[in-house]
């Protein structure tokens, strides 16, 4: 039986109609099983619910009052213990959401960030002492990698993958109670990342430009993958990675002395740094810079000051400059030189130094302001870790397992779509999340009568 999604995105009293059409519209996802679509529809109403704490106990409490046991261990088997896949399911949430979102915008970017979830154990799958964004420092946590396509209004995660730790990869005991696929081995954040750029790309999701901050964008291998993928890439670098300016000259070493093969690297000459030819046959080999020291040798000029967006309180404006420059990582390795990208840096006013750098493979003739707009959207990231954690309850699970915690984000992100769905058929400048769950929590129940009665006459 097919399922409509025409009433996906109104408001008002239709807002119970359209959450059971758009569950519909995934249902096939559980596999054709009417126990795991009541599941997946009873867990998304709990997630919607208006209320602290989103786990599966509280989430019984509200939907089955009169039944909270029974209820409560059918959800746990249903998140915990169930074989439906996760990945499955949100790629049915893509199918439904990014044509509301496209209807709107095109989608511009494809954001890869970490987020993490505080632990006090030391049971939960993958869970360590390693850094942690959310507290900004390291803490016993799980970290896991995630995937948004977004536009300038919209974002959603289209891939969500916990981060095994070396030691936990290796642990066959811990790995057995834990539940991780035989399939799983260590791999690093960006390595993670790459499958799940790969993974989009074969489901066909509209390109964005690759977005990243430095704890990825630093890895050359990370951009040279995405550039092999046929995608561009706006990503955040460490002050200390080395370039050469765009137009630096390279030749072979002309010093051969006849013992072993003549070399064929390509290496740096003094004429691009002088402006002027080096003389002999002996060219004079130069070092590259780190983009820390580029940046403070630019002149005043080169410094331009840029707003991006809007911010809660104010314009969001800082100073900006953009050079065409090489990257010279292992270049003593490189038999060519690396193609010329370009290098943007910020140096808001009053600071001592550059704050941020960033590498990007957009064309030539790209500008500035795009450039910085760009660079600038991987906030929407940020936006979705918050309401995903304050709206929805990803941070809620409670249990240990692989499949448990695969399962409990896919169903958060598919909350999460919805109200993405509602946004779009709407406005951007609309109703917040927050506001459409409380309008969808009082659908759910049952109201008050509104009349008094009268007092009696003495």
């Amino acid at each position: 039986m097919g399922f409509s999604s025409d009433n996906i995105g109104v408001e008002g009293a239709d807002l119970d109609a359209a959450f059971g059409d758009y569950i519909g519209a995934l249902s096939p996802a559980m596999g054709g099983y009417c126990v795991r679509e009541a599941g997946l529809h009873d867990y998304c109403t709990g997630l919607l619910l208006d209320v602290s704490r989103k786990s599966v106990e509280p989430i019984a409490a509200q939907i089955a009052p009169e039944h909270v046991s029974a209820k409560h261990q059918s959800l746990l088997h249903f998140v915990g213990q169930s074989q439906w896949c996760g990945n499955r399911l949100l790629a049915a949430v893509c199918a439904q959401v990014l044509p509301k979102v496209e209807s709107r915008e095109k989608i511009c970017a494809w954001i890869i960030d970490d987020t993490g979830f505080v632990k006090k154990g030391v049971h939960s799958v993958g869970v360590g002492r390693q850094y942690c964004g959310q507290v900004g420092k390291k803490e016993n946590c799980q970290i896991a990698v995630s995937l948004s396509v977004a536009t300038h209004d919209f974002s959603l995660p289209v891939a969500f993958q916990l981060y095994l730790p070396k030691d936990w990869a290796e642990d066959d005991d811990r790995r057995t109670k834990a539940g991780v696929p035989e399939t799983i081995e260590f791999l690093t954040k960006p390595r993670i990342a790459l499958q799940q750029l790969r993974n989009a790309k074969e489901q066909g999701i509209s390109p964005g430009v690759v977005l990243a901050d430095p704890a990825y964008g630093a890895d050359t291998q990370f951009r040279t993958e995405i550039t092999k993928m046929g995608l561009e890439y706006a990503v955040g670098v460490r002050s200390d990675v080395s370039i050469w300016p765009s137009g630096t000259s390279f030749a072979v070493p002309a010093n051969y002395r006849g013992q072993g093969r003549p070399s064929k690297i390509l290496k740096p000459v003094e004429e691009a740094w002088s402006g002027e030819p080096a003389t002999g046959k002996k060219k004079k080999a130069v070092c590259p810079l780190s983009v820390k020291q580029f940046a403070q040798g630019l002149e005043p000029h080169d410094w331009h000051t840029i707003t991006w967006r809007e911010g809660s309180n104010t314009a969001l404006t800082s100073r900006f400059a953009r050079a065409r420059i090489m990257i010279a990582h292992q270049h003593h390795k490189q038999k060519q030189p690396r193609p010329p990208e370009w290098l943007l840096i910020e140096w808001p006013e009053g600071e001592d130094a550059p704050t941020k750098y960033w590498l990007s493979s957009l064309s030539e003739q790209t500008g500035l302001k795009e450039l910085v707009d760009t660079v600038k959207l991987r906030w929407r990231i940020e936006r979705d870790y918050l309401e995903l954690k304050q709206e929805v309850g990803l941070n809620h699970y409670e249990g240990r397992s692989w499949r448990g915690f695969h399962h409990h984000v896919s169903l958060c992100i598919a909350a999460y779509g919805f109200l993405i769905c509602q946004q779009a058929a709407i406005s951007p400048s609309g109703p917040t999340k927050a506001q459409i769950i409380k309008q969808f929590a009082l659908s759910k129940v049952p109201q008050k009568p509104t009349t008094t009665r009268k007092r009696a006459k003495a």
